[in-house]
């Protein structure tokens, strides 16, 4: 997948999960590991201490994938380069990447990531950011180009997997 907080990664995600595909969450593995960010590990620290998270995640990723599983990883994949390195990951392990785009308008982003902000305390995925973060963010994120084949998200999971199952290999090898 690929979109800015408060797209609805997460809640596409846990529907694609319970319609069987395995998911991997970086932010909650984070979470896990070392607690909330901001709070219990210094704001600077996110890049450093989730490189090791997400080393962590591609090798159970292609794990899954060679077993068979169907799999979706719950993060936002915001540059070229880094959607790039996932799909080589996916490919050494025999599957095939599929994109998912998320295109939310800010306003709507900021109204989820404000409710969000009040559980920031008990739920893995609900970092607390300002609409500042938002905004700052947005503009390190790069959507993806008509040469990156993706599937964009209307708001309807039923859409998304109707368009994964023709995206599916007629072999049974992993995907």
């Amino acid at each position: 997948m690929t979109g800015l907080q408060g797209a609805g990664k997460t809640t596409l995600a846990r529907t694609l999960a319970e319609a069987g595909f395995r998911r991997l969450c970086p932010d909650e593995e984070m979470f896990r590991r070392y607690g909330h960010y901001g709070r219990d590990f210094p704001r600077g620290e996110f890049r450093v201490r989730e490189a090791p998270v997400l080393k962590d995640i591609a090798l159970k990723l292609q794990r899954l994938l060679a077993a068979g599983h169907e799999t979706v990883v719950d993060h936002g994949f915001w540059t070229r380069e880094e959607r790039a390195q996932w799909a080589a990951t996916v490919m050494v392990a025999g599957g095939d990447p599929i994109l998912i785009y998320l295109p939310v308008p800010h306003e709507v982003r900021w109204d989820r990531i404000r409710k969000r902000n009040k559980n920031a305390l008990t739920d893995p995925n609900s970092i607390e950011f300002s609409e500042s973060d938002l905004l700052r963010h947005a503009g390190r994120f790069e959507p993806p180009t008509s040469d990156e084949p993706y599937i964009v998200y209307d708001g309807d999971p039923e859409q998304v997997l109707a368009k994964l199952r023709r995206a599916r290999p007629t072999d049974s090898g992993p995907h």
